[in-house]
């Protein structure tokens, strides 16, 4: 298994695509069926799973596919860990502060 915080992105793609394999095997699909089912060609999904690259929409579609779409919904979201910090929470950024020189 990968360590994330370490690993190049190239590393991380590669692992991610690595782990949808394994869901695919799991389900036992066959390429061809996934990819029918992702609306995507049959060398996208190879190269996928060898590469780990795709764009986003491609790489979304086989999540979904995989019926994994809700295993994305806590991914990135933010975490306060103190009162102080669900405070400010509460009051949403619109957008990054000022730089000043």
């Amino acid at each position: 298994m990968v360590h994330f915080g370490l690993a190049t992105t190239d590393e991380i793609a590669k692992e991610l695509a690595a782990r949808l394999r394994a869901h695919r095997l799991a389900q036992n699909l066959p390429q061809s069926e996934l990819a029918a089912r992702a609306g995507i060609s049959h060398k996208t999904l190879t190269t996928f799973e060898h590469s780990g690259k795709v764009s986003m929409d491609v790489y979304l579609r086989i999540v979904a596919a995989l019926g994994l779409s809700e295993s994305l919904s806590t991914l990135f979201e933010l975490k306060q860990q103190t009162i102080k910090e669900m405070e400010a929470a509460e009051q949403r950024r619109q957008r990054a502060s000022r730089r000043h020189p």
